[in-house]
């Protein structure tokens, strides 16, 4: 299709392309150029083509989603119009009051409230004006049970989209993280990821799961990959199929090298592509959206504690994500925060080794709250509430590391929850988990102590700590970490196990271990931008003219903490719609302008 540029076809494209200048070989124009594809730059695209931009998109990588694409898919946004449908709208002031209390210091007024006005209007918008839909999070938790939290209506999640409608466009989009998936095919959270739990319990789940997998089989005999898509693959299929329908130009294996500055403006951007050097010049400015730096070492080095006392970092972002946006829009003057509590958006993720000989990076959002599973140190100890959110399980990692040693743990479960729950990459029965046996991803024992000895755990101290464990988990107790005591610890959990959701007994060996390290799903450290995303210059802390950031190039307007799943999603996405506007309302200026004259 004449708005598809580049080689879209070969996904094993590689991006290290050489330092060598090129002579340019093409130049290309728009009004709104925008690098990177995730959900805030495709939600600035799509904004600002609805209204009759034209829009270029760039992508470092060969298919389209960043970050997005192997997301969950959820955006944290209260009072949206699905909460104020079901007449669960809140007071502004409620919301507020919990962010204050989490954010502290680093709460920004008219930041926090431009969001929390903003946002629901951006849902508003992409509902009645693309093909992005949502389904409410009517019982989802705030991470933290404090003053002003609440249990459900202040999320929403990317609704299921059907593959098949992007046509001969579907290798456009980025796929899931393999080892997330079943065979290649998504599962969605909450009702969705039940039935597949439950698929041997009971006979609705068996048919549930059972139509799903057939289905998901003829999509790889048609189509070569699964077409039922769900979470935040499901956002980016949303998000391109009304790009296209936009005429929005899409142009993959394209590295930004160089923003092009001329008389205090950007006016558009150089990148190296497969086939040369290529310069897009854009009329009415360039949002930068390439996903923060959750793979540039240098940076992490530079902000992450951990890092620069020696510990690895391994986020689960995909690798193409090193910066490159930051990093060119700080050669014109724009700034990091350096001053956040928290850099980066924590995850426990392992490392599984894969057939090509690299390392996959898979995060444990969902199994450490289950019943019948703890973490422990080489100590053999347990250090945390496992069941507590993503990011304070990583923090407590890394405070409880000894200085001079690697932050690792251990996830450590029975042969009765891996059959049903499965342990980070190993899937639930029937699914085979011998070759995570056979790679070395698993480690399994018959007994405690020798479970220990594979994981270089001391052995004495973790049979110790399994006995004290177990003796309180039979009453559904946690006194040692209170698990289970929370509505987010209880959500994480099985419903229908008693009498403690989040807390089950070790007992039934073999037993199995998962080696876990510190990683991330992302970057908040980013740049300094104004409520509608155009990027401050450092010496005036004024705009920079003609330039936006976007998504985890944009500093997180959560202060580098975490108060609940999407806070990522939610502002990527408004802040998105919000450059859209802020550069149709600058064309709109210059159209008037360019008349009176």
């Amino acid at each position: 299709m004449k708005w598809l540029w580049g080689d879209v076809m070969n996904a094993s494209t590689q991006h290290d392309f050489s330092s060598v200048e090129q002579p340019i070989y093409q130049t290309l124009s728009c009004d709104v150029l925008v690098i990177g594809s995730g959900a805030g730059g495709l939600s600035t695209a799509v904004t600002a083509a609805v209204q009759g931009l034209d829009v270029v998109v760039t992508e470092k990588a060969s298919v389209f989603g960043g970050t997005t694409a192997v997301s969950g898919g959820w955006l944290w946004i209260p009072n949206t119009p699905h909460a104020k449908k079901a007449g669960q709208s809140e007071p502004i002031d409620q919301v507020k009051t919990y962010l204050k209390n989490v954010l502290l210091e680093k709460y920004d007024e008219d930041r926090i409230h431009q969001y929390l006005t903003k946002a629901p209007e951006m849902v508003d918008f992409f509902e009645n004006s693309t093909a992005v839909k949502f389904n409410p999070g009517a019982m989802v938790p705030d991470f933290f049970d404090i003053e002003g939290s609440r249990v459900g209506w202040r999320s929403v999640v990317a609704a299921p989209f059907d593959g098949r409608e992007l046509g001969q466009n579907l290798h456009l989009l980025k796929p899931a993280i393999p080892e997330t998936t079943v065979w290649g095919m998504g599962i969605a959270s909450g009702p969705d990821m039940k039935h597949f739990i439950n698929t041997f319990r009971a006979v609705s789940s068996f048919a549930y799961a059972t139509k799903r997998v057939l289905r998901h089989f003829m999509d790889l005999i048609f189509h070569k990959r699964s077409t039922q898509i769900v979470n935040g693959n499901a956002l980016v299929a949303r998000l391109l199929k009304s790009a296209l329908d936009q005429q929005v130009k899409l142009l993959p294996n394209h590295a930004a090298t160089d923003l092009i500055y001329e008389q205090g403006e950007v006016k558009g951007a150089v990148f190296q592509t497969p086939n040369g050097q290529v310069k897009i010049m854009a009329k009415h400015g360039v949002v930068l959206a390439t996903g923060g730096f959750p793979h540039d070492e240098t940076r992490k080095k530079q902000l992450f504690k951990h890092v620069a006392e020696g510990t690895p970092h391994y986020s689960a972002a995909p690798e193409t994500n090193t910066g490159d946006g930051i990093k060119l829009a700080e050669k014109i003057g724009a700034e990091v925060d350096q001053t956040l509590p928290w850099s980066g958006a924590w995850a426990p993720v392992s490392l599984m080794p894969r057939l090509d000989g690299t390392l996959g990076r898979f995060p444990h959002l969902v199994e450490r709250g289950k019943p019948g599973l703890i973490a422990v140190l080489k100590n053999g100890q347990r250090f945390t509430n496992e069941g507590e959110s993503y990011p304070l399980f990583i923090k407590d990692l890394l405070k409880n590391t000894r200085k001079g040693e690697l932050a690792h743990c251990w996830l450590i479960c029975d042969h009765k929850f891996i059959r049903r729950y499965g342990l980070g990459a190993v899937k639930p029965f029937p699914i085979s988990m011998k070759p995570w046996l056979e790679n070395g991803y698993l480690k399994r024992a018959e007994h405690l102590k020798d479970l220990a000895k594979q994981c270089g755990i001391d052995a004495e101290a973790f049979e110790k700590s399994v006995s004290s464990y177990n003796i309180h988990a039979k009453q559904g107790l946690d006194p040692e970490f209170n698990r289970g005591t929370t509505p987010y610890q209880k959500a994480q959990g099985d419903a229908d196990h008693r009498p403690n959701p989040c807390i089950a007994a070790i007992e039934h060996g073999p037993f199995y271990a998962v080696k876990v390290v510190p990683g991330s799903l992302g970057t908040f450290a980013g740049l300094i931008t104004d409520n509608d995303a155009r990027v401050l210059d450092q010496a005036t802390h004024l705009p920079i003219k003609g330039l936006y950031a976007v998504g985890n190039d944009m500093n997180s307007i959560m202060g580098g903490q975490y108060p609940s799943g999407g806070i990522t999603l939610g502002p990527a996405m408004t802040f998105g719609y919000l450059a859209a506007q802020d550069l149709v309302q600058k064309s709109k200026s210059a159209s008037t302008t360019a008349s009176v004259i």
